[in-house]
């Protein structure tokens, strides 16, 4: 081929090379345009429903609560193999220990010491404090200033507090306060004596001007020794415990029948309801002249305030 044909098929080949590259960039063009118009059509989201956004904003999965766990038989299963590898432990195929030295037993001093007392440092402090003085052998010189240091005997401790119960009404009964007040106070009476003894402690309880219970209107200061209780035998040091057993029973069953009408509001029929104070024949106390009498049965006198 001689050079002028070279250099027309040179010519020729470029001009188809600009031709292609022509076409190919109009149909990229065209294209990309085409493809942008059609992805804004396809990728534009469908209306989700109200209920699907709020289970799809739920966790797929909430743990539950440590000891809220349910017991599946996978869980017991891994819990009976656990245990049973524990006490199949062999404490001698353990592997041996190291030569206790300096070192170890201060490393082991250092972290027991964390947890409080230790018990490394307590056997070795057993062996170096000094041992405690001995008590003191008990003689006279010791037991008087126990005594002066505010010592009481047993059973006076147990007579104070019985006294500060019954005071309260705490420890008995209603019940068994007015028996012992019956027996105490009226047990050689005749039945009607025993419970006009009995109506007028009654009568105190009602009256707003006492305490509101038995208990507490028979032991009225009684903590506070003789002479300033209301009922002597409260307060005269003596064993109250009843000694004439035919009397106690009597005591008891009228005290059951007057607590019966007490707590259920009944009203007593022995005295006048004003009736809050009596006193034997055989004594006149100073304030029998400034109350009215109001009746006498068997040895006692009955007085109501004016």
């Amino acid at each position: 081929m001689t050079q002028s044909g070279l250099t027309i098929a040179s010519r020729a080949a470029s001009r188809a090379l600009a031709v292609c590259a022509a076409v190919l960039v109009l149909a990229i063009t065209f294209g990309v345009a085409h493809a942008e118009t059609t992805q804004v059509a396809d990728i534009m989201p469908v209306q989700l429903p109200p209920d699907l956004v709020q289970v799809r904003s739920q966790p797929a999965m909430v743990a539950p609560a440590p000891g809220e766990q349910a017991l599946t038989p996978e869980l017991l299963a891994n819990y009976v193999a656990r245990q049973k590898a524990l006490h199949d432990f062999n404490v001698d195929a353990a592997e041996p220990q190291a030569e206790l030295t300096q070192d170890v037993l201060m490393g082991y001093i250092a972290r027991a010491s964390f947890g409080g007392d230790n018990g490394a440092l307590s056997a070795i402090a057993s062996f170096t404090t000094p041992a405690k003085p001995a008590e003191p052998a008990l003689n006279p010189t010791f037991l008087a200033r126990y005594i002066d240091a505010g010592f009481e005997p047993t059973a006076e401790r147990v007579k104070k507090r019985n006294l500060a119960l019954a005071a309260t009404g705490a420890g008995q009964s209603e019940s068994d306060c007015l028996a012992q007040a019956i027996y105490h106070e009226a047990r050689g009476e005749s039945e009607a004596g025993q419970y006009a003894v009995a109506n007028v402690i009654v009568n105190r309880a009602l009256s707003g001007k006492f305490p509101a219970t038995l208990c507490g209107v028979i032991y009225q200061n009684a903590s506070k020794g003789y002479h300033r209780c209301q009922f002597t035998f409260a307060c005269d040091g003596k064993d109250d415990t009843p000694g004439e057993r035919n009397a106690w029973n009597r005591s008891k069953a009228i005290a059951k029948a007057v607590y019966a009408e007490f707590a259920t509001g009944q009203q007593m029929d022995s005295l006048p309801r004003s009736v809050l104070y009596y006193h034997t024949r055989s004594s006149n106390p100073s304030w029998s002249n400034t109350y009215t009498q109001v009746a006498q049965i068997g040895s006692h006198l009955f007085y109501a305030p004016n």
